[in-house]
């Protein structure tokens, strides 16, 4: 009899969903991470076609918490036909905005939502994805504490509300239980449902803040990926509002 009922409280413990406190401890650490941005990185997006065929693009991203949005600067420095300025703002509120300029523009323009789903000349990372706004979205839930690989994780699912200006209808996170920091990412597209899969390597430890020197991304079932690789920077750039004011955008 007391083992049926240690098996019956066993059960009974399973079905019990986690509660919301467990999820805020998960988010806060992503939150709180965004809210110290203050970074610029030097690095290269390199395209893999399905052949293993490689081409590759000079970046700089610059990053900072400015008023209670996170500001981010994308520039797209080489090859000459792929030049771009890209400033994305993401707010808590789901009011995010995407401006774009290339050279010769007289003025930069808003990026529709339809297109934020693009990326740098074609690349899997589309624009979207350098802003990671599915933290502040208001459907958080831990639906399992899976591993990944080595690493004991939490698994975060996001799901976005009717104000939040999104293309992916679920974000579901593989966080590292000890450093609250994700070590894969799947994001489901909305209207299509194919599936991101976002693959986070190099993971350091630098100024009490954690980031990954290389991300692999990739459509789930498709030949092809794109890697994001950071060569150089600093995690306390002392950065200011000017350096992400939308009139030098066309300043190239």
């Amino acid at each position: 009899m007391r083992l049926r009922h240690a098996v019956l409280a066993l059960t009974l413990l399973a079905s019990i969903p986690m509660h919301a406190a467990d999820v805020q401890d998960v988010l806060k650490p992503a939150r709180e991470r965004m809210r110290a941005s203050d970074f610029r990185v030097t690095g290269r997006l390199v395209k893999v076609d399905g052949g293993g065929k490689r081409t590759s693009e000079d970046v700089t991203l610059k990053a900072k918490w400015i008023a209670g949005s996170l500001k981010v600067l994308l520039d797209v420095r080489s090859p000459e036909a792929a030049r771009a300025h890209i400033l994305l703002e993401m707010r808590p509120d789901g009011r995010h905005s995407i401006l774009i300029a290339h050279p010769g523009d007289a003025a930069p323009k808003a990026l529709p939502l339809e297109q934020w789903g693009d990326g740098p000349n074609g690349s899997s990372i589309s624009y979207e994805d350098f802003l990671d706004a599915h933290y502040y979205w208001p459907e958080q839930q831990l639906t399992g504490q899976p591993r990944y690989g080595a690493r004991e994780c939490n698994l975060l699912r996001s799901t976005p509300g009717a104000a939040d200006r999104t293309r992916y209808s679920e974000v579901r996170s593989w966080m590292d239980r000890e450093i609250a920091f994700p070590v894969y990412v799947e994001k489901v597209v909305r209207r299509s449902g194919a599936v991101k899969e976002f693959t986070y390597y190099g993971l350091r430890h630098n100024g009490g803040i954690w980031s990954a020197s290389q991300v692999e991304v990739k459509f789930h079932g498709r030949a092809g990926s794109t890697l994001l690789i950071i060569e150089r920077g600093t995690g306390k750039a002392n950065l200011t509002a000017e350096e992400f004011n939308a009139e030098s955008l066309t300043h190239f």
